[in-house]
């Protein structure tokens, strides 16, 4: 199963990035596959470090940044408890992990990640249809590369009536920033 979540990562320096991230997870949440992309500071990090933290969180706005770089100030973070890394203070929950494997033979990667700690911090929100519209419109804009216009801004409209039905004021702002960005994004092909 993947379980959509954010990934904070560190290189050698301690420099903190944030990714969303959503990996392969057993139901005992004892190991993750990751696969980012070979271009990115996570997989950098990664690779470099060894390790880093997934964390479930129900924070949509949080997540829309991150997923369309536009993330300018870093959340509250503490440091994690058995790797060199950074636990989001507003996560529900978090899993820290060593990587016990990488395979470089495809443009992304595939980590095998092993669960060496685990946390809570609060309990999830819950299930909310404008919540994961936010991610489901925040994943489309990640991938205007790749889908047709037409049928990007077709599944678009489909979420962008969900959220008019079922969002509160933090899922309307969430929601409203993955439009801008597909909206630049087909201007700028």
């Amino acid at each position: 199963m993947i379980l959509e979540g954010i990934v904070t990562s560190q290189n050698e320096s301690g420099e903190l990035n944030i990714a969303p991230m959503g990996p392969q997870v057993d139901q005992a949440m004892s190991q993750l596959v990751l696969r980012p992309f070979q271009t990115s500071r996570t997989f950098s990090n990664l690779k470099e470090t060894r390790c880093g933290v997934f964390h479930v969180v129900d924070d949509v706005l949080l997540l829309a940044k991150t997923a369309i770089g536009t993330l300018q100030e870093t959340p509250e973070t503490f440091p994690a408890e058995k790797i060199t890394g950074r636990v989001l203070a507003s996560a529900c929950r978090w899993y820290e992990f060593q990587i016990a494997t990488i395979d470089e033979s495809d443009a992304r990667t595939v980590m095998q990640a092993i669960v060496i700690h685990q946390g809570r911090i609060r309990d999830y929100f819950g299930l909310n249809r404008a919540k994961h519209a936010v991610l489901e419109a925040a994943i489309l804009a990640t991938r205007t590369h790749i889908i047709e216009q037409s049928e990007l801004l077709a599944q678009y409209q489909a979420l962008a009536e969900i959220v008019r039905k079922t969002a509160g004021p933090d899922e309307q702002t969430a929601f409203s920033l993955p439009e801008e960005f597909i909206s630049k994004a087909y201007a700028e092909a």
